[in-house]
C-alpha cells in the first residue's frame, strides 16, 4: 500500500510582529476569566500580601465593601494575561513598563474579567533595529461591563523576521 497522504499544514500560535501592529486597533481578548475564591487566596497567598481585605473574611465583612476583594495584583496580572495568546506570545522582546494603572471598580470572588487592548503609539527602536516600542491600553471589564481595571504599558516587540531568516 503507497501512502498518498500529504504533510499537514503546521502553524505555530504567535502574537502580533511590531509591524502587524497598528495605532488605534482596538483587540478584543477571549474568552475572559471567572476569578474563583481559590485564585484569590492562593495569588494572596504566594505573593505574600497579607492584606486581610483579601485574606480575612471576618474582617471584610465590616468594611465598606462587606466582603473579601480580588487582590488588584492578580486583576492586573490577568488582565494583561489575557492579552498575550493575541498580542505578544512570541514576539515580544521584553516588557519595559507601565505607565498608569488603575481600579476604578472593585473584582469579587465570581466575576469574570473580560480584557481588550489598544494600540495607542508605536515607533520603531532606535537603538534595537528589527525591534519597535509599542505602547497598549489594556482595559478590563465585569460581566457587567463595569470597568475594573486600566493599564498603560510599553514593551519591546520583534519586526517580522526577514523571509527565509
Amino acid at each position: 500500500m503507497t501512502d498518498t497522504t500529504q504533510a499537514a499544514p503546521r502553524i505555530t500560535q504567535r502574537g502580533l510582529w511590531f509591524d502587524e501592529m497598528d495605532v488605534g486597533t482596538i483587540y478584543e481578548h477571549r474568552p475572559g476569566r471567572t476569578i474563583t475564591e481559590a485564585d484569590n487566596t492562593w495569588f494572596t497567598a504566594v505573593t505574600m500580601n497579607t492584606q486581610a481585605l483579601h485574606l480575612d473574611a471576618a474582617y471584610a465583612e465590616h468594611t465598606a465593601f462587606g466582603e473579601r476583594l480580588v487582590n488588584s495584583m492578580f486583576t492586573l496580572s490577568t488582565l494583561v494575561g489575557l492579552s498575550v495568546s493575541q498580542l505578544t506570545q512570541g514576539t515580544i522582546v521584553a516588557n519595559l513598563g507601565f505607565s498608569e494603572v488603575t481600579f476604578p471598580h472593585p473584582v469579587r470572588h465570581g466575576d469574570t474579567l473580560y480584557a481588550e487592548t489598544e494600540i495607542t503609539d508605536k515607533r520603531g527602536s532606535r537603538s534595537r533595529p528589527g525591534e519597535g516600542v509599542v505602547t497598549f491600553t489594556h482595559t478590563g471589564r465585569n460581566q457587567d461591563g463595569v470597568v475594573v481595571a486600566r493599564a498603560v504599558r510599553k514593551t519591546l516587540v520583534r519586526s517580522k523576521p526577514a523571509e527565509g531568516a
